[in-house]
């Protein structure tokens, strides 16, 4: 079995002992690469299969695609304000804390010696996009990195060090 499979199989298990709306943020940061801070200030108007996101870390602006599917689900647990919103306070968005907090629940659980975060799904997403096209300049465009070698890191992490 490839360490590409195993990562994903690893993903897999943590996703399904995620909190529900947890879960959902992890599954966007899976399919877009964004980081965890740029979903949960999703709003419900950006949430369609197009959509365009401009990261808070970088100041830059990319174009993300979201599963209709997925989007369907975000909107069902959506309010007026956020397509994560707190469940404490509606006028807030969910933390960052809190999703990674649960992935490291979820990671203790299943018993992965891997050390596991929000972060992780970036780089899986990395992993994933290496595997399909081959391609680390094409990587490098889709994580918005300035440095093919932090690209790299991300891009190999399955090989570097067994999972992500």
């Amino acid at each position: 079995m490839t360490t590409g499979v195993v990562l994903e199989r690893k993903l897999e298990l943590v996703l399904a002992l995620l909190m529900p709306e947890n879960a959902l943020v992890a599954r966007v940061m899976l399919c877009t690469g964004l980081r965890v801070g740029d979903v949960l200030s999703l709003t419900p108007k950006q949430i369609k299969p197009s959509t365009r996101v401009t990261e808070a870390k970088t100041g830059k602006s990319r174009v993300v695609r979201i599963p209709k599917k997925l989007c369907d689900e975000i909107l069902r647990r959506s309010n007026e304000h956020w397509a994560f919103p707190s469940p404490r306070d509606g006028m807030k968005h969910r933390t960052r804390q809190a999703v990674w907090a649960d992935i490291k629940r979820a990671q203790k659980a299943c018993r992965f010696s891997t050390n596991l975060g929000t972060h992780s799904m970036r780089k899986a997403y990395a992993v994933k996009l290496m595997h399909r096209y081959h391609d680390l300049a094409r990587v490098q465009a889709a994580l918005l990195h300035d440095r093919p070698e932090v690209t790299m890191l991300y891009a190999l992490a399955d090989k570097l060090c067994g999972a992500v």
